[in-house]
């Protein structure tokens, strides 16, 4: 990986020397089909760029990474590819004021998903084609200048195997055997695709008259792999799809700029999504095999007005350098929930921005590697690590902070001036600082100081002081605290709310105050005099970005009344607040599993309960104290239960109490039932138990040794398709075997026969909460390990291992003491990954610090 890094500094250097003109494509991909030599699977790339330098005479270079370049022409003239091409650069000497390069090149197939991923379904044995770029992969497929800020049109073309659909950012035919592609707009390196094989397509259209009788017509294509067709709900997708066109058009004042819209589901990609324009990629796990519920489709709909939202913030306008990620990044995350709710059925999801999206910032925001939304971009490894809960989650609670602080509509104007003044152009913060000083009149370089250009996440805490009778308020206050680490205390326009219950029991706000906090204690005025609240919510209706506190009073009161809440959104921050408090060892991890089992059954939105699910189990397996945990593990498992037997038959809510269920499930009596779920002998009334749900069974009874390796056979043999396969890999890394732990090790760190997606199920599998032991000697071979795996693996599968392996689960201080030791040793290490290293400790360190409050519990 260091040679095929890229600095700022460098990019910064060609792009003042050079500029584009465009890109000529060709790609013979009929060598993807076939049983091949025997050698790694390589495909014929050959490219012409079109460029011009302003001071000739001088030395560039352009980049490519591929096993081998046939030949090199500069102008005419031909250079030896053995001289001028290194693996990752090809140098470029006595530049002309314009020039041409033509280079031909074998390039690899892919199979971590980086480049141009080939996937061979197990189902059919069709291959499939996709590419991934992001932040700096499309040099994996042709030559090119791989930088933001060097942006041109590109005109592609590709030879398929016969009977292959193949698209590209363009709309494209077929002639004489060769997909031939409309010249894009001028667009960066990152987002230019192709997708190519025998995809399952449906089409539809959309049509839009603008007030000055202006037409848009564009044409709209979805597609997935054929074992996948009798599942696609194509329509819901065009549903959305249109919705978020008509929304956007409403408010950016600027006509989809890229003709068409292809949105594709590919197979074993790393990401979400990709907003390549014309041809977004998706990974195909959107289109749902089985029974999910509402918050699911929520959540599609949100990637599917995100990735649209980027047409507009990133493939328009586009940041100069990946120090900006934001731009594109933090806007889309805000403007996906803002659409969803302007203009779906989903219109709770800012609800589930303030639980899920928002827990990913706080997260973040309190790792040692935590970062101003505008970061320091050394080089393209930072940018890889960069695509984190600050960039997009934190920034896009940045930009609903910032919408209070300036309003909606003059928000929405500078957006719409930032669009025309810079398309098809690269910004750097200040071009979006100076539209929005123009709409809003306000002077905007304090507000980002203070949220773009610091890092950290402040505490704000109610201070309730009552009058003599106890029965009034004297004087609320709200106290901001920060970290010793980060510690900026900001603006922040907030609402606070007052809340009682009624007469008929409900916990129901009263009286509620918007007010700017500034400084370490800002009293709340028009509170005065109030009536004595039970419960304070600083932060009512989620507008700032904070970790919200209770006075003691309101904390009580939560304890016995939090399922009195009645507001769906004031009880998410409740909850998202009480997690937050017990990661900050001010909550016993015990207290919150009894909160959950007490109130979770209570909870009306789908999404807040599933992620209640995920925080209850995360509560038992890191934060309580291991002497706690059989007993944590029993109460979650008789409660899930208890609500999945009490629940609506063939509810989302019995779903998801369900997979939670399979989740924690441990004692025998629980594993028992499991199996006679699978096997038909016992039946919940109303519980459909489809193929993705037999795996969610299946996954506990592996690693509790009741499901073998030939039941798990029988079980693929049902299901014998890619999903199919996924799971049962991951199923089988998870049996409590020392053999089989050996096997996962080598299969991931010792070898790379295994795809993306295979690497990630068998990571999955190997680290079970039940078999602390069985996986304590990796701890050890982790720490050996990863340097050479940084080095010599792509770094999507580095950050995997790294990541996924790192022996958490063995949470004693001697895991502490032996990170700390590697990074003591290894300080020339890759800052890539000391930084994966040092989040990973910061977590472990966090998971001890909150056992102790545990365990102190206990004790009390």
């Amino acid at each position: 990986m260091p040679g095929e890094n890229l600095s700022r500094d460098e990019a910064r250097e060609r792009a003042a020397l050079l500029s584009v003109d465009g890109y000529d494509v060709s790609l013979d991909l009929r060598s993807a089909v076939g049983d091949g030599d025997g050698e790694p699977r390589t495909f014929r790339s050959v490219t012409t760029i079109r460029f011009r330098c302003n001071e000739p005479g001088a030395s560039s270079f352009a980049d490519l990474i591929a096993p081998g370049v046939t030949s090199v022409s500069l102008n005419g003239r031909d250079l030896d590819p053995g001289q001028v091409f290194d693996g990752s650069r090809i140098l470029l000497e006595d530049l002309a004021g314009e020039n041409e390069l033509v280079v031909d090149a074998r390039c690899a197939y892919s199979r971590t998903g980086e480049g141009m991923h080939r996937f061979v379904d197990p189902e059919d044995g069709e291959v499939y084609l996709y590419t991934q770029y992001e932040p700096a992969d499309s040099r994996r497929v042709f030559a090119n200048f791989e930088q933001p800020d060097l942006k041109a049109p590109y005109r592609f073309e590709v030879r398929a195997p016969e009977g292959w659909t193949v698209w590209s950012n363009g709309a494209g035919e077929l002639a004489d055997g060769v997909w031939r592609f409309a010249e894009t707009k001028p667009i960066s390196t990152y987002i230019t695709c192709v997708v190519a094989g025998p995809y399952h397509h449906v089409t539809d259209s959309y049509t839009r008259t603008f007030e000055d009788g202006t037409k848009l017509e564009i044409p709209l294509g979805a597609m997935c792999r054929k074992g996948l067709a009798p599942h696609f709900d194509a329509d819901d997708v065009f549903l959305v799809t249109k919705q978020g066109l008509d929304f956007f058009h409403d408010h950016f004042d600027y006509p989809y700029p890229f003709g068409k819209y292809d949105q594709a589901f590919v197979p074993e990609y790393n990401l979400g999504a990709m907003e390549n324009p014309g041809l977004v990629t998706f990974r195909e796990e959107y289109i749902f095999r089985g029974k999910v519920t509402q918050a699911s489709y929520e959540a599609r709909a949100n990637v599917v007005l995100h990735e649209m939202a980027h047409m507009w913030f990133g493939d328009l306008v586009t940041m100069e350098w990946w120090d900006d990620l934001w731009l594109k990044e933090s806007f889309a995350d805000f403007m996906g929930t803002f659409a969803n709710v302007g203009a779906t059925r989903f219109k709770d999801a800012w609800i589930t921005f303030a639980n899920r999206r928002k827990a990913w910032a706080y997260r973040a925001d309190q790792l040692p590697s935590t970062h101003p939304v505008t970061a320091d971009i050394r080089d393209l490894e930072d940018a890889k690590l960069n695509f984190d809960g600050i960039t997009y989650a934190k920034g896009a609670s940045v930009l609903k902070q910032l919408v209070a602080y300036v309003g909606q509509d003059a928000f929405l104007e500078g957006a719409r001036r930032y669009f025309k003044r810079h398309a098809y152009g690269n910004t750097r913060l200040g071009d979006l600082l100076s539209v929005l000083g123009e709409t809003s009149g306000r002077d905007m370089s304090a507000w980002a100081r203070s949220w773009l250009q610091t890092a950290g996440v402040n505490a704000l805490t109610p201070q309730v002081l009552l009058d003599t009778e106890g029965g009034r308020i004297a004087e609320l206050a709200v106290v901001q605290e920060a970290p010793e680490s980060h510690p900026e205390e900001r603006p922040h326009r907030v609402a606070v709310g007052l809340y009682r219950r009624t007469p008929e029991g409900a916990l129901e706000r009263y009286a509620r105050v918007e007010t700017d906090v500034e400084g370490p204690r800002t009293v709340v005025a028009e509170l005065a005099g109030a009536e004595a609240p039970e419960l304070v919510l600083v932060n009512d209706d989620d507008l700032t970005y904070c970790k919200i506190r209770f006075d003691s009073t309101s904390l009580a009161t939560l304890t016995q009344h939090l399922g009195a809440l009645t507001d769906p959104l004031a009880r998410a921050l409740c909850w998202s607040a009480l997690w937050n408090l017990t990661r900050d060892a001010l909550l016993p991890a015990r207290d919150f599993v009894a909160l959950v089992l007490r109130f979770a059954g209570r909870e009306s939105d789908i999404g807040v309960l599933q992620m209640l699910h995920t925080w209850a189990n995360s509560a038992l397996v890191h934060y309580a104290a291991p002497e706690w945990r059989e007993t944590g593990g029993e109460l979650l498992a008789e409660g899930a239960l208890r609500e999945l037997r009490e629940a609506e038959p063939g509810s989302e809510h019995q779903l998801a109490w369900a997979r939670f269920f399979a989740a924690v499930a441990s004692g025998e009596p629980d594993l028992t039932l499991l199996r006679d779920l699978l096997d038909g002998t016992s039946a919940i009334d109303g519980l459909e138990v489809d193929q993705e749900l037999r795996w969610a069974f299946l996954e506990p009874l592996a690693a509790h040794g009741v499901a073998d390796e030939s039941v798990l056979a029988a079980e693929l043999a049902r299901d014998d398709t890619a999903s199919g396969k996924r799971h049962q890999v991951r199923c089988l890394a998870a049996r409590p075997s020392a053999a089989v732990k050996a096997q996962a090790w080598a299969q991931v760190v010792e070898s790379d026969a295994l795809s993306n997606a295979l690497v990630e199920a068998t990571i999955a599998g190997f680290d079970q909460p039940s078999q602390r032991e069985l996986t304590a000697p990796y701890a050890r071979k982790y720490f050996a390990a990863i340097e050479r795996v940084w080095r010599e693996r792509s770094i999507q599968i580095g950050m995997d291992v790294v990541r996924g392996l790192f022996p958490a689960l063995q949470d004693r201080p001697e895991t502490l003491e032996a990170t700390d030791a590697w990074l003591d040793a290894h300080r020339d290490a890759a800052p890539a990954l000391r930084r994966l290293v040092l989040e990973a400790r910061d977590d472990l360190a966090r998971a001890l610090r909150a056992q102790e409050c545990d365990a102190t519990a206990a004790d009390h």
